[in-house]
């Protein structure tokens, strides 16, 4: 198992370029089973939830290149409608070929899936929406199934206990491609991935419109293309990296990111007191000291994303005063803060909300991430933190950020990867 070990103290100066988003790309890979032609799909990152979810299309039927960030699929006819237990429970996402099985082969059989341990994410919305559509879903053994003669379009309301859902509207979303007439999606998740998503589809010879509203309309009945689709820029890599030139002090340019996508989390990063300027594709970070309290609401898009507050309690655990961040989409996603606490952090959880005391500084030690928000976390607490951190179980973090110890030693960054 390997481990970052990283020097902390040095401010972080030069370019980083972001990668595709991981978020985008696991459910476009899973909607290349919508389609017997050839789809060619770019900037897709080389993380390892992506090469979970193509293990999982080859599995099922699907012929799959990969390379320089390319991937190239072609799925001529479903092998197998069943997706495995050993493969989906390393990666939640894999449910999105749910959907996708459901609108070609009218059957599927999905495990209930794995992925981050940050508490309970129900697939009871996923189960709603496609038995909407006129299937019989069930859950056996562990088992999503699902099978229909005919799938046929409605009105679905996807609304929450938490809000809305993205796993849930894009999984309706596929599914819907292969009902007769129009289905209509209520409380739909309004998240730039769903609308990259969309925009696939559109590809494909989709006939659907509204992604980016909180209603989605998708007419079935459509003939099919071959597609060259190219992901769109990662928003929480680009979050990630403007919090680490922010926590280091330091001046970082993000290049190839789009900036509308995180306009909460630049709010949140100036009201640090960070100076944040941003161009077309890019954006300037200039660290500040002091750091500034303020306090974060974890919402839907276009709220603050919740995959951003780990990072953010990490900058904030050195501010100059109290700051909040209240977490609204998942429970026990504060599991960061205890291993902070470590590092000199003073932070205490009351239900949903971390409160955050500032400190002058924090100091390395041997830490454990728990999900692939916490590594970044952690990682973020330990170059700025004095002397060294060891950051354990980092099998996380290469599950969705590309190269992230050698973008961030092109940076300046003290860190490396070795083996424990």
């Amino acid at each position: 198992m390997d481990r970052f070990v990283i020097e902390g103290g040095k401010k972080l100066s030069g370019v980083v370029e972001i990668s595709g988003a991981k978020n985008s790309a696991l459910p476009i890979i899973a909607a290349s089973l919508l389609t017997d032609k050839k789809v060619v799909i770019e900037n897709v990152p080389d993380v390892m939830d992506v090469r979970t979810m193509i293990q999982l299309v080859e599995y099922l039927g699907s012929s799959v290149k990969f390379k320089k960030n390319v991937l190239e699929i072609y799925t001529p006819r479903i092998k197998r409608i069943i997706a495995p237990y050993n493969i989906v429970i390393k990666m939640r996402a894999s449910y999105y070929v749910l959907g996708a099985l459901i609108a070609r082969e009218k059957k599927a059989r999905v495990s209930l899936p794995g992925g981050c341990a940050i508490g309970p994410r129900p697939v009871d919305l996923h189960i709603k929406g496609i038995a909407s559509l006129g299937c019989n879903v069930d859950i056996d053994q562990g088992y999503i199934v699902a099978e229909c003669k005919n799938l046929k379009g409605t009105e679905i309301n996807l609304q929450g206990a938490k809000g809305t859902s993205v796993g849930a509207t894009i999984n309706v979303m596929l599914a819907a491609t292969g009902a007769q007439g129009m289905t209509t999606i209520n409380f739909a998740a309004c998240e730039p991935e769903v609308v990259d998503v969309a925009n696939f589809l559109k590809k494909l010879g989709v006939n659907i419109k509204g992604a980016g509203t909180n209603q989605i309309t998708i007419r079935g009945n459509w003939c099919p293309v071959e597609v060259l689709h190219r992901i769109i820029p990662d928003r929480i890599e680009t979050g990630t990296f403007a919090v680490a030139g922010a926590i280091t002090n330091g001046n970082v340019t993000i290049k190839n990111c789009n900036p509308t996508h995180l306009v909460a989390v630049i709010d949140r990063l100036k009201e640090t007191g960070t100076d944040i300027q941003v161009k077309e594709n890019e954006i300037f970070v200039r660290g500040e000291r002091p750091i500034k309290p303020t306090d974060i609401f974890v919402a839907p898009y276009p709220g603050f994303p919740t995959d951003m507050q780990a990072q953010f309690m990490a900058l904030l655990s050195l501010g100059s005063g109290t700051s909040t961040i209240k977490e609204t989409i998942f429970e026990n996603r504060f599991m960061q803060a205890v291993e902070l606490s470590r590092m000199g952090a003073n932070i205490t959880l009351e239900g949903d909300t971390a409160v955050i005391k500032g400190v002058k500084g924090l100091s390395g030690t041997y830490v454990m991430a728990s999900d692939l928000r916490a590594s970044a976390c952690l990682v973020l607490a330990g170059l700025a933190a004095k002397g060294k951190t060891y950051v354990r179980r980092i099998y996380h973090l290469d599950r969705g950020y590309e190269r992230f110890e050698k973008k961030l030693r092109m940076l300046g960054a003290r860190i490396k990867r070795e083996k424990e």
